[in-house]
């Protein structure tokens, strides 16, 4: 059995280092950034575990790949070999994690560019802000449709694409055939009682199906961007994401994103996961901070006190 102290082995598991059930072997995790490997990475990571570890690699469920069977000795080797292709270790710890996106780039249900912006996201917030500590780790997810692949509300803090249509019952012309009936994949878009289409905004997910497929544009767009959760939960507790309601910028998604995470930090206590954090000062408590600029103003003296412990002790 592998003899190493339990600070080197947190330290190397907070570098994505982390050692297996067997306490000899380590799995390195390599992150992926917006789910894309080039074929070089890819080929760069089967030479790695060829060389380095057992041959074994796997996908987890958040698209970081790991390298299976490393051992204490050859960490330093495999980690210069990988950097060779742009690649690093990591995505633990309570910290911003790695982000999580759906193929909502190149999917024809994809209602904005995912990939891209999960580049944006991980370079502001996963590289930028790794040195925050936080209470827990905080997971950012984004989808780019309402078809929920990845699950946004389930994420500490989920980015949903959003393309809300503008229609008025005037412009409608009583068709026999409703295309917009048609195009609805969940029955938002329905013929009332006079012939004319309707649209239930209780029901309406903002999906963009129905715009511009009305033959005489009845139905256009009215908005587009983002939705977002905060607090959801997945594991052995769950909780899902409360909606923040409106459909977002990019340039507030980005601020809303820092204030979720400061305001985390700044009350959260030690080992409190997100969402359990907002359930216990209340959803409309957190929200009504979240959208209001005073943590802003906070930042410097956030980031440089200690975390709270249960109890309100420091740490």
């Amino acid at each position: 059995m592998l003899k190493i102290t339990p600070e080197e082995k947190t330290a190397l598991k907070s570098r994505g280092y982390i050692m297996t059930n067997d306490n000899e072997h380590f799995i390195a995790r390599i992150i992926t950034v917006d789910g894309v490997l080039s074929a070089k990475q890819m080929a760069k990571i089967a030479e790695a575990s060829e060389k380095f570890g057992s041959g074994d690699t796997a996908m987890t469920s958040r698209m970081t790949v790991e390298v299976q069977g490393l051992t204490y000795d050859n960490i330093e080797a495999f980690d210069k070999f990988i950097a060779e292709e742009g690649l690093y270790t990591g995505g633990t710890g309570s910290r911003v994690r790695p982000i999580v996106a759906c193929k909502g780039t190149v999917c024809v249900h994809g209602l904005i560019d995912t990939q891209a912006l999960a580049r944006e996201l991980h370079e502001t917030f996963y590289k930028g802000w790794y040195d925050v500590r936080l209470p827990h780790k905080f997971k950012i997810g984004v989808g780019g449709c309402p078809n929920n692949c990845i699950k946004p509300a389930l994420n500490d803090f989920g980015i949903m694409g959003q393309r809300m249509p503008e229609y008025d019952i005037d412009d409608c012309n009583g068709c026999k055939k409703c295309s917009v009936v048609e195009k609805c994949p969940i029955g938002a878009a329905f013929i009332n009682d006079d012939g004319l289409m309707e649209i239930n905004r209780d029901l309406c997910n903002s999906c963009g199906k129905c715009i511009d497929s009305c033959h005489f544009d009845c139905v256009t767009e009215k908005k587009a961007g983002y939705k977002i959760f905060v607090g959801g939960i997945w594991g052995k507790r769950q909780r899902i994401g409360t909606p923040v309601e409106g459909i977002w910028n990019k340039e507030e998604l980005f601020k809303l994103v820092e204030k979720a995470i400061l305001l985390y930090r700044e009350q959260g206590n030690t080992g409190e996961r997100f969402g359990m954090f907002i359930d216990r000062i209340s959803p409309e408590n957190f929200i009504s901070q979240l959208l209001s600029d005073d943590v802003l103003e906070r930042k410097e003296a956030i980031l440089k006190a200690p975390l709270h412990l249960k109890g309100g002790a420091t740490c």
